[in-house]
C-alpha cells in the first residue's frame, strides 16, 4: 500500500470521528462547487467522437484563443495530453528521443508512458532551481538528423511551467523567450507541460499566451488549480491537433458526450481563473507569518519561516504559486513522521487547545527529507488559519524534542 492509499485510510477514519480535516496534498482533491455543478447539469451535449458536441467544441474553441493557439483537443487528463503531444510530434519513427528536465514529472510521474505506448527514450537535461535548463547542457543533448548516423533523433523537448517538484516555482519568461529563439534555430518542436500555467500567469501577471508563445504544443489540467472535476487541454496548429484526435482515439481518450465534464472547464476559464490568486496568498501566509489580531490585535502566530527551526525550513522566496516544498532534518524529523504528526489527533488529551487537537492536516511528502503543502479553492482563510497552528504545534513539538 502506497503513501496516498495509506493516507486516504486514515481520511476516512478522521471524517468518521468528525474530525476537521484541511486536505493539502494537492489541487486534485477540489469539487465542484454548486455553480460548475450546475453548468454541467446543463450542458447541452453530443457525441464529441463525431466532434458534434456543442460543449466540447466551446472549451477548445475559448481554450486556443486564450492561448493564441490554432486549435485545441479536450482528453481525460493532462498525463494523456502529454502522451498524445509527444506521440504526434514523432518525425519519422519509434525510437526517436524527448528531452526532459530531471524533475519534470513527464520524466518522474508518468509511468514512462511515451516509452511503453510510443516507443521514446527520454533524454534528461539537469532542472535549475527555476525549472529552467542550461541551454548549453542543451545543446550538447541534442542529436542532430542525420539518416546515416547510429544516434537517435531528437524529435521532441519539454518544459514543465509551473514546475511541480521544484515548488511550484514559474519558470522565467526571458529564458522561455531564449529556449523559443534555440528551438526555433535547431528546428526541433517544443512542447509544454503546463498543468499548472495559469497560476504562472497570475504569478506574472501575464495571459497564457504569452507564456506559451514559443510552444508548438501545451497542455493544461482543468481539475488542479481551475476545480473541475476531470480533463485536460491539448493545443497546437490544426494539422497537429488532428492527429492528436486520431491519437487519443487510439488511447481510448475519445469520449461521447463529453459535454457534461467539458461544462466544468468552460465554468472554470470563465469564472476560476482570477481566484488562484488566493491560493498563492494562502501558499505565501503559510510558507511566512500569520498574524490573528480579531481578538486582542496582539495575538501572532509564527508560520514555517518564522519558526526558524533548523529541521523544518522553507525558502519563501520560492513560493511563487500555490505549492509549498518544506525541507526537514532527515536526522530529527523523517518525512513519514512529520506528516503522521500533521494527520495525528488525540481526542482524549486535554492539554492541547481543540482547535488544534481536533484539526488534522493532510499533505504528501515527496522523497526523504522533503514534504509538499499544495494550496487549492476548497480551503478557506480559516483553513488556513487552523492549518498553520496545527503546524506550529508540530514543529514547536519537534523543537522540544532536543
Amino acid at each position: 500500500m502506497n503513501q496516498h492509499q495509506e493516507s486516504s485510510k486514515k481520511i476516512m477514519v478522521l471524517a468518521e470521528q468528525h474530525v476537521k480535516v484541511i486536505d493539502l496534498i494537492s489541487d486534485t482533491v477540489t469539487k465542484p462547487d454548486i455553480h460548475m455543478r450546475k453548468a454541467m447539469f446543463e450542458a447541452e451535449v453530443g457525441d464529441d467522437g463525431y466532434q458534434e458536441d456543442p460543449t466540447v467544441c466551446l472549451l477548445e474553441e475559448k481554450s486556443s484563443k486564450l492561448f493564441g493557439k490554432e486549435a485545441a483537443l479536450f482528453v481525460p487528463s493532462g498525463l494523456m495530453g502529454n502522451l498524445v503531444a509527444m506521440m504526434a510530434h514523432i518525425k519519422d519513427q519509434r525510437g526517436c528521443e524527448v528531452i526532459v528536465g530531471d524533475k519534470s514529472h513527464i520524466l518522474l510521474w508518468e509511468q514512462s508512458g511515451a516509452a511503453q505506448f510510443a516507443g521514446l527514450q527520454m533524454r534528461e537535461v539537469r532542472n535549475l532551481a527555476d525549472g529552467s535548463f542550461d541551454l548549453s547542457e542543451l545543446s550538447e543533448k541534442c542529436r542532430p538528423t542525420n539518416p546515416y548516423d547510429y544516434e537517435s533523433y531528437t524529435s521532441l523537448i519539454c518544459v514543465e511551467n509551473t514546475h511541480n517538484y521544484l515548488g511550484g516555482v514559474v519558470v522565467p519568461l526571458e529564458w522561455l523567450d531564449q529556449l523559443g529563439k534555440f528551438v526555433k534555430e535547431k528546428n526541433i518542436p517544443l512542447h509544454m507541460d503546463g498543468a499548472r500555467i495559469f497560476n504562472a500567469a497570475i504569478h506574472l501577471g501575464v495571459p497564457v499566451s504569452r507564456i506559451a508563445e514559443h510552444c508548438d504544443s501545451v497542455t493544461f489540467c482543468l481539475s488542479k488549480g481551475l476545480g473541475a472535476p476531470i480533463g485536460a487541454v491539448l493545443l497546437g496548429n490544426k494539422i497537429f491537433i488532428e492527429k492528436c484526435r486520431r491519437i487519443r482515439k487510439s488511447l481510448g481518450g475519445s469520449m461521447r458526450q463529453a459535454g457534461i465534464v467539458a461544462a466544468a472547464g468552460v465554468y472554470a476559464l470563465d469564472n476560476c481563473v482570477e481566484r488562484l490568486a488566493m491560493d498563492h496568498k494562502h501558499a505565501k501566509k503559510i510558507a511566512n507569518v500569520f498574524n490573528d489580531d480579531s481578538k486582542t490585535k496582539k495575538l501572532f502566530f509564527a508560520a514555517i519561516h518564522q519558526m526558524a527551526s533548523p529541521d523544518v525550513t522553507v525558502n519563501p522566496e520560492k513560493v511563487d504559486t500555490n505549492i509549498i516544498i518544506v525541507k526537514l532534518n532527515d536526522k530529527k524529523i523523517k518525512s513519514p513522521e512529520f506528516y503522521d504528526m500533521l494527520l495525528k489527533v488525540n481526542k482524549e488529551a486535554d492539554d492541547i487547545p481543540n482547535e488544534i487537537n481536533l484539526t488534522s492536516v493532510r499533505i504528501s511528502y515527496l522523497y526523504k527529507g522533503c514534504v509538499r503543502f499544495v494550496l487549492h479553492k476548497d480551503i478557506s482563510e480559516e483553513d488556513v488559519d487552523m492549518a498553520i497552528k496545527k503546524i506550529k504545534y508540530v514543529i514547536e513539538k519537534i523543537i522540544s524534542s532536543d
